[in-house]
């Protein structure tokens, strides 16, 4: 007998689609950072212990993002010359990236998802790090994860979102929107609850759930910018679009975060469109055919 779900109810939705555990690496990985006092001798341990893992680290560190002279050869030289934030965040997000499900769903593409997730993450720390904030490493997972629900929610609940795929192009209104119509949550907080069921650190969850209120970050009367960066990611086209429904609220956005520092956003996108390009083959990802610098050219030239 098939199990009705209350759509209503985000627990139970979650709980439906059967997600498995995150590898036991990715767990010891989480459990190390929350003791500052760890260092790479004691990161290097689990991801060592986890052959596949270790190969893709090193695959991460020896590509042409970043650029080093001569190979990397061992998990503790990596982690000490690329820092033990961004192995940690990368050996997250592959934990992640292996669990989630292809839901063969009508014109969902789950290799332009992560075209889409690779090449936000990429803005959204180049973003933070040309506004000099701390976490620019940790805005870079949060982006890339911030998507990450909308695979296992089209499995789980496909009659639904068959509606909810059709009203976005017909309306050229964000899913989130449509999401909260219909369901009263939305995928950024199915997001949250999976990094919390999976104990991923909390301030990832706070900054995946609030991806789509841009203005209620920026409105407040301390605005979070770090997470507002993660929002304005979220704004770009899709590498499969083929017209920029935010761009708008994107550009009105940019101007609220940077306020009177002078940002060259021309510069910025094509530093983003380089960096996608050098990490992309690392993650067997394909480049985009339209990069962030034609969409901004196409943008200044219709105003």
């Amino acid at each position: 007998m098939t199990k009705i779900v209350d759509v209503r109810n985000l627990n139970e939705v979650l709980a439906n689609t059967q997600l498995p555990a995150l590898p036991t690496s990715a767990m010891r990985l989480l459990e190390l950072s929350q003791d500052p006092k760890n260092g790479p001798a004691e990161y290097a341990r689990p991801i060592e212990a986890d052959a596949g893992l270790m190969g893709q680290v090193l695959r991460f560190v020896n590509s042409s993002y970043f650029g080093f002279s001569r190979e990397i050869a061992s998990i503790q030289q990596a982690l000490t010359l690329v820092g033990v934030r961004t192995i940690k965040n990368f050996a997250l997000w592959s934990a992640v990236f292996s669990l989630v499900p292809n839901p063969k769903f009508g014109p969902f593409d789950l290799k332009s998802l992560w075209q889409d997730s690779l090449r936000r993450a990429v803005f959204a720390r180049s973003l933070g790090r040309e506004l000099r904030l701390p976490n620019a490493e940790d805005l870079f997972a949060a982006a890339l994860l911030q998507d990450m629900a909308i695979p296992l929610l089209l499995k789980a609940l496909p009659e639904q979102y068959e509606g909810l795929v059709e009203r976005r192009g017909k309306e050229r209104v964000r899913l989130s929107s449509l999401e909260k119509e219909l369901f009263g949550w939305d995928h950024a907080q199915a997001a949250a609850a999976l990094c919390r069921n999976w104990r991923l650190p909390e301030e990832f969850a706070i900054l995946i759930e609030r991806h789509p209120a841009l203005s209620e970050l920026l409105d407040g009367p301390t605005p979070r910018i770090d997470a507002a960066c993660v929002a304005l990611a979220s704004l770009l086209p899709s590498c499969r679009d083929e017209q920029w429904d935010d761009e708008s609220e994107f550009l009105g956005g940019i101007e609220r975060v940077t306020q009177a520092r002078t940002l060259d956003l021309q510069s910025l996108m094509a530093g983003v469109d380089k960096s996608f390009e050098e990490f992309a083959p690392v993650l067997k990802i394909s480049v985009p055919d339209k990069c962030l610098v034609d969409w901004l050219t196409e943008s200044s030239a219709s105003v």
